[in-house]
C-alpha cells in the first residue's frame, strides 16, 4: 500500500469517525488523552514503526540546514501542545521535522481556571485560556536531561504566570531561569514575549522592556540559536522598535506569530482566524529585515498551500497545531508531500529556494 493510500485511510478514519467523538468531549480532557496515547506510542520500537508507517514522509528536498541544524523539513508542532515535552519519542515518526515545547516557565504554573480551551468549529480556530500551564523548568529539564532526540527539539520559554512576576526584574529573572535550565538541553530557544494569557499581560513587547529582557538573556552562554515570537496584533510601529532592538542583541530568528486577541472574547485565537494576521506579520517582517533573520511562520495552516504560502511570505520553517486537530494526525505527511509536489511544479530543487519569493 503507498504512503498516499495509507494517509488517505487515516483521513477517513479520524475526519469520519473519530473526531465527531472526540469532539463531543471537553477539549482539555481530549488533548491530555491523546499526550497519554502518543506517550504510549513513543515508549517501544513497534509503535514507533507502526506510526512512521502510516504517517511519516521524507523527501530530500524539504531537507534545510538552518544556523547549523538540519531539519528534515519545514513542518514543526508549535509551542503550546506538548506543553511538558512528553511527546518527543513519538513525534519525530507522526512526520514532524522539529518541534517547539513548551512555553516553559521559571517555576511551575497550574494555568489559568478551567474551563480554558474551546473549539471554534465553523472558524476553523481554537480560543485559548491555558495561562502558561506547565510543570516548570526544573522538571522538564531533568527529564529531558541525556535524551536522545530524533529531531530538531526547541524550548520555548515565557515568564510564569503569577503575581509574583509582574515586576518587570523579577519577570526579567524568571525568564532568565527557564533559559539557563536548557542551556545544555535541545537545538533552539524561542522567547515568548507574547502570551496574552497571563498575569500583567504582554509587558516585554515594548523596546525599553525587551531591551533589558534581551540584555539578560544575552549575558547566559549559549551556541544555540535563540528566536523570539511575536504577537500578531503589534502595531507596525511597535514591530519597528522591536526589531531595532532585537539588531542590537543575540537573535537569529522571529516566530511569526502568537494568538490573537483582536476578535475579542476570553484568551487568543489560534487557526484560519489568526492566519492572514500571521501572514502579513511574516511578509512586513522578511521585507523590513530584508532576510536577514529565519522566520518560522506559524498560524492556519490546514494544509500544503497554506503552509507554501508562508514560506514564499519569507517563511523558512513553518510550525502548526489547529489543523492537525482538525484534519488529523496525517495531515503532517500530507502537507510535507504537497510542498515537495508544489516544490517540483514550480522548478525548485529544495524547500531553501521558495523562501521568500512572493516578497522581494
Amino acid at each position: 500500500m503507498t504512503t498516499t493510500k495509507r494517509s488517505a485511510i487515516v483521513r477517513f478514519f479520524y475526519t469520519k469517525i473519530v473526531k465527531p467523538i472526540l469532539f463531543k468531549f471537553d477539549p482539555e480532557d481530549v488533548h491530555d488523552n491523546i499526550t497519554l496515547i502518543g506517550r504510549f506510542l513513543g515508549s517501544n520500537i513497534i509503535t514507533r514503526g507502526t506510526t512512521s508507517l502510516m504517517l511519516n514522509y521524507e523527501n530530500p528536498a524539504l531537507e534545510q540546514n538552518i544556523l547549523g541544524l538540519k531539519f528534515k523539513n519545514p513542518i514543526g508542532l508549535a509551542a503550546g501542545f506538548d506543553k511538558d515535552a512528553r511527546l518527543t519519542k513519538i513525534l519525530p515518526y507522526v512526520g514532524f521535522g522539529f518541534e517547539e515545547a513548551g512555553s516553559i516557565t521559571g517555576e511551575p504554573c497550574q494555568g489559568n481556571p478551567r474551563p480554558r480551551l474551546w473549539r471554534l468549529k465553523e472558524q476553523q480556530s481554537m480560543r485559548v485560556y491555558y495561562g502558561l500551564k506547565n510543570d516548570g523548568c526544573g522538571a522538564i529539564s531533568r527529564r529531558l536531561q541525556n535524551a536522545n532526540f530524533k529531531f530538531i527539539l526547541g524550548t520555548s520559554i515565557a515568564k510564569t504566570n503569577s503575581p509574583q512576576t509582574v515586576d518587570r526584574q523579577k519577570g526579567i529573572a524568571d525568564y532568565v531561569k527557564a533559559f539557563k535550565a536548557f542551556t545544555g538541553i535541545g537545538d533552539y530557544y524561542t522567547v515568548n514575549i507574547s502570551c496574552p494569557n497571563a498575569f500583567g499581560g504582554q509587558p516585554f513587547t515594548d523596546a525599553e522592556s525587551f531591551h533589558q529582557l534581551m540584555a539578560e538573556i544575552d549575558k547566559v552562554a549559549t551556541a544555540k540559536p535563540v528566536f523570539v515570537k511575536f504577537s500578531p496584533d503589534l502595531p507596525q510601529t511597535e514591530v519597528d522598535a522591536l526589531l531595532a532592538v532585537a539588531a542590537k542583541h543575540r537573535i537569529h530568528g522571529f516566530v511569526l506569530a502568537n494568538l490573537t486577541k483582536k476578535f475579542g472574547g476570553i484568551g487568543g485565537l489560534s487557526g484560519k482566524v489568526q492566519e492572514n494576521l500571521a501572514n502579513e506579520l511574516i511578509r512586513y517582517v522578511y521585507k523590513k529585515t530584508r532576510g536577514r533573520y529565519i522566520i518560522m511562520g506559524v498560524g492556519g495552516v490546514f494544509n500544503a498551500e497554506d503552509a507554501y504560502k508562508k514560506i514564499r511570505l519569507g517563511a523558512s520553517l513553518v510550525q502548526l497545531i489547529t489543523g492537525m486537530i482538525f484534519e488529523g494526525p496525517q495531515l503532517i505527511g500530507e502537507i510535507n508531500r504537497g510542498l515537495a509536489g508544489l516544490l517540483k511544479r514550480d522548478g525548485y530543487k529544495n524547500i531553501a529556494e521558495a523562501v521568500g519569493k512572493d516578497n522581494r
